[in-house]
């Protein structure tokens, strides 16, 4: 790499994994939400209406119910229902709980393409807190919430790319997942990717792409990107 940038990379990533935040996102986000990333043939109406209300339960503490209402839905091929039954296992939530019953459930969540638990559970491989850590396996499923459209995990790819976690390092993978991410509002893969474009790491120097990532990190509140996008202008009218 020719210059690294001026910001860690580990500053466009979130928080370090919680995974209580992580649950909490998805149980509070919503049926309608969660459903609607799931493969359209695995959810009926009724199903979604039966998942709204789960939820709603386990919003209220009636939580067991909701581990029932979960528990059918899940065996009827939901996979929302599945990953929130997973997570109220490891949040011991659930009669009988058990945190390692949360990896199949998460896992077959994850299989039928619902992107939550499929970055869910590469946090949680990344980080080893259901006992196996596996950072290959953590990318892989990063990638795979990626190309459906979470952010999140589109920054989480570059990150692996451009450290070497989990996957050979490459500079080109991680610029490309940046600007996806970026693309998609990111404020931290914008900064990294406009450092990339400005020094011409993993892709071509484009100093007006930098300077335009800068900016439109800035005005979304980032104050260093704000002073790179000042500074990159300068130098331009300077020649």
């Amino acid at each position: 790499m020719s210059a690294r940038p001026d910001r860690s990379v580990q500053a466009a990533r979130p928080a370090p994994a919680c995974v209580a935040r992580v649950a909490l996102l998805v149980i509070l986000a919503g049926a309608a939400s969660s459903a609607a990333a799931a493969p359209a043939a695995a959810v009926t109406s009724a199903d979604r209406a039966a998942l709204e209300r789960a939820v709603a339960d386990h919003q209220a503490g009636r939580l067991a119910r909701a581990e029932r209402a979960f528990e059918s839905l899940a065996a009827r091929g939901v996979p929302a229902a599945s990953f929130n039954l997973g997570i109220m296992h490891l949040h011991r939530e659930a009669r009988a709980a058990d945190p390692r019953k949360a990896l199949p459930l998460l896992e077959r969540a994850a299989r039928a393409g619902f992107a939550t638990a499929q970055f869910a559970l590469g946090r949680l491989l990344e980080t080893g807190h259901l006992g196996r850590r596996d950072l290959v396996e953590a990318r892989r499923w990063y990638e795979a919430a990626a190309e459906r459209g979470s952010v999140e995990a589109q920054v989480e790819a570059g990150t692996a790319y451009y450290l070497g976690r989990g996957a050979p390092k490459s500079l080109a993978k991680a610029a490309d997942w940046y600007l996806r991410a970026a693309r998609g509002g990111d404020v931290g893969a914008m900064y990294l990717l406009a450092a990339m474009l400005e020094h011409g790491d993993g892709v071509a120097r484009d100093l007006a792409a930098a300077q335009s990532w800068y900016a439109q990190a800035a005005a979304l509140g980032d104050r260093l990107a704000a002073a790179k996008a000042a500074q990159l202008e300068a130098a331009a009218e300077a020649r």
